[in-house]
């Protein structure tokens, strides 16, 4: 166990990216924690290094992923209707079902190593929940959780018409967490139409825009989601510019 608690956590925002592409700089960082994990258990705990934790937020063309617990039966498009929506599909290694990525959407990965902040992995999607929840309050938006589904919802309470506005699905090993949330800001919901949502056929999905009757600022959702992670992680969060690579 590292000794060396690293509660800094380096912010890249990489705006609108292929999803395989940022699906390959997510692996290279988290590779990258592993092995530092992974040499630091040969080490005296004052010689270990301490791991860094990364936070990326992006916006992907449209897009729709598979977790591992998924149907492929969720996806409702053949490949040809694929290519024409201008969508493309993934079957990829993070837990939950069928979800969907496009513009108008605040997506964020977290890489972080939980040894730095908690070894607690529902306390970790609670706080990424929580973050979203506490950020759609400042916009008058009552948002919560349902018992037994990730993610964060309206009409939670009730559930007379309970809609998700923000997905989650995390990958984790050795306390190393990838992949994250896709919160519906100013999102095209004609897409979710194409797939079973997370795999629950009855319940629906929207947006801040749906919800609020107009656009809202992408950098400034961004903003205060940044303020309520760095609070309920206290953590750090320092940004620094994204190389492009080619």
């Amino acid at each position: 166990m590292n000794n060396q608690l690293n509660k800094e956590v380096t912010f890249i925002q990489l705006n609108q990216i292929d999803y395989q592409e940022a699906w390959n700089y997510q692996e290279e960082l988290f590779s990258s924690i592993i092995d530092i994990k992974i040499a630091n258990r040969k080490l005296i705990p004052a010689e270990e290094k301490p791991t860094p934790n990364y936070l990326l937020f992006c916006q992907h063309p449209h897009v729709f992923t598979l977790g591992k617990s998924g149907s492929e039966d969720h996806l409702l498009l053949n490949p040809q209707a694929l290519v024409q929506k201008e969508a493309t599909f993934y079957k990829i290694n993070r837990g939950g079902d069928i979800t969907y990525h496009g513009p108008g959407q605040v997506v964020g990965y977290p890489i972080l190593d939980l040894d730095n902040f908690f070894t607690d992995i529902h306390k970790y999607l609670r706080y990424l929940e929580e973050a979203v929840i506490l950020m759609l309050a400042e916009y008058g938006v009552a948002a919560g959780r349902i018992e037994g589904l990730t993610g964060v919802w309206l009409d939670y309470e009730k559930q007379e018409r309970p809609r998700k506005i923000c997905a989650m699905g995390v990958k984790c090993s050795r306390w190393v967490t990838m992949h994250g949330f896709a919160l519906n800001v100013n999102t095209d919901l004609n897409y979710f139409n194409y797939i079973v949502p997370c795999g629950i056929p009855d319940k629906a999905v929207t947006s801040m825009e749906q919800e609020l009757g107009q656009p809202v600022a992408l950098p400034e959702v961004e903003q205060k989601l940044l303020k309520h992670l760095a609070n309920l992680f206290e953590a750090e969060i320092k940004p620094v510019a994204h190389e492009k690579r080619h």
